[in-house]
């Protein structure tokens, strides 16, 4: 497909309860868009994830209004959705002022304030999904088994041809452990690119989907008893070319640099599940032994603990990274990469440090066995702390977070709060799968 045959173009934010909103515009009207942008109210910062509405402090009701300016760099002809293209916005006041609760404008203005400390961040989400057809899974082959892939061969082809032709570049795509699950993950970007990325790669899949008869469900749970979708966040830090995740003095070759940031993502992490798992769903998900990070440590190489640290091979200075793998696909991606910035840059404002790794799966060894370099000697130390169980104990983190308020900013901050509580709320007294059937396929 041709930009010649593109006839509207979608523009799209994600709001508060993680929901991908947008205003299109035929394409004659682009270029006005960009100038002027596209009228959209600020209720929808306190939308929830059932187009119900809430309120905040500072956003709520029917006044106001704002203007959508899409970011005609990230412009890109949609391969899935034949006669469309697609530009993330940022949004401005009418009086052409920055929108105090502007997601991706808050992602920005973390990643310049990393920048005047030197630092690169380079960041990539993991897309999870889970494809049904009408009335259930029509496919027996097992997780990660070739079976999946031979008999959803041509549907895997274009999600992939798809993606190629949209300038997006592939890592790797795979049958993941749940029936009917499958995980892309595409190479790292600056963050609020990552974050326009995982928006791209989500709705290419939900159009390709859609052209083969299936339903892409993202929802952080979709069977409640199972293992659910999450949403990894990939990062590194670099100064003048060089990666400070490796060739440095500290644990497994981290910087200091490297290793401060690092600490101060893990400490903050019970108040960030409030960001990177935000809906009542991602508690089902977040369950020791699933490989979901349910326990507040840092590992290297362990897919069990919440920070995973990747050193990468010796002759590979691009590779060494970190994982966040307690969130989930139901988080708005810039207030994750603005968050997670956030918290790093308070661990490097501390000179923090990171707590001694773990060994293995913290839910099954006992007290002091699963720190790395333990003295058998010694009395046992106790274990990792579990995070958050559920979203109103992760709230209750993050509304004591000066560092995220700070951050975000009041209305943003009090906004997210509010969408939170609320969503506790709706979904008070309900079972555990209503749960995951009311918000599987929201997202």
């Amino acid at each position: 497909m041709t930009a010649e045959s593109v006839h509207g173009v979608a523009l799209t934010w994600v709001d508060n309860a993680g929901l991908t909103r947008v205003k299109a515009v035929p394409v004659g009207r682009l270029a006005h868009a960009a100038t002027r942008g596209v009228g959209m109210s600020p209720v929808f910062d306190v939308y929830l994830v059932d187009d119900s509405i809430t309120t905040s402090r500072h956003i709520g009701g029917p006044d106001g209004d704002l203007r959508l300016v899409p970011d005609l760099e990230r412009l890109t002809v949609l391969a899935g959705q034949p006669g469309w293209a697609w530009a993330p916005v940022d949004r401005y006041d009418q009086e052409g002022q920055p929108y105090a609760a502007c997601q991706r404008l808050f992602a920005r203005r973390m990643a310049e304030r990393a920048a005047e400390r030197g630092i690169e961040l380079r960041m990539g989400f993991e897309t999870e999904w889970i494809v049904q057809r009408e009335g259930g899974y029509p496919w027996t082959g097992p997780a990660y088994g070739m079976a999946r892939v031979v008999e959803l061969s041509d549907y895997v082809n274009e999600v992939l041809r798809a993606l190629g032709a949209q300038g997006v570049e592939v890592l790797q795509i795979h049958p993941e452990y749940a029936v009917g699950q499958f995980e892309v993950s595409v190479a790292p970007s600056d963050p609020v690119g990552a974050a326009d990325l995982a928006v791209l790669v989500r709705e290419t899949v939900r159009a390709v989907s859609l052209r083969h008869g299936l339903t892409a469900l993202f929802g952080p749970a979709v069977e409640a008893a199972g293992v659910g979708n999450g949403g990894h966040l990939h990062l590194s830090l670099w100064r003048d070319g060089r990666n400070l995740c490796r060739a440095g003095d500290g644990p497994f070759g981290m910087t200091a640099d490297s290793e401060a940031f690092l600490a101060g993502v893990l400490d903050a992490l019970p108040a960030l599940l409030a960001v990177g798992a935000p809906s009542p769903a991602s508690y089902l998900r977040l369950e020791p032994s699933r490989w979901a990070g349910a326990f507040q440590c840092w590992g290297l190489e362990n897919r069990e603990a919440a920070l995973r640290f990747i050193t990468s091979a010796p002759d590979d200075p691009d590779g060494a990274n970190a994982e966040v793998k307690c969130f989930d696909a139901a988080a708005n991606p810039y207030l994750v990469t603005g968050a997670v910035i956030a918290a790093g840059l308070a661990g490097l404002d501390a000179d923090a440090r990171l707590p001694a790794p773990v060994r293995g799966d913290p839910a099954v060894t006992g007290p002091g066995e699963a720190r790395e370099g333990a003295d058998s000697g010694a009395p046992a130390a106790a274990g990792p702390p579990r995070l958050p169980r559920s979203l109103p104990e992760a709230l209750a983190h993050f509304e004591r977070s000066d560092v995220l308020r700070a951050a975000l900013g009041e209305a943003l901050f009090e906004a997210i709060a509010a969408v939170r509580r609320a969503e506790d709320e709706l979904f008070a007294g309900r079972a555990p799968q209503a749960i995951a059937d009311a918000t599987r396929g929201r997202y």
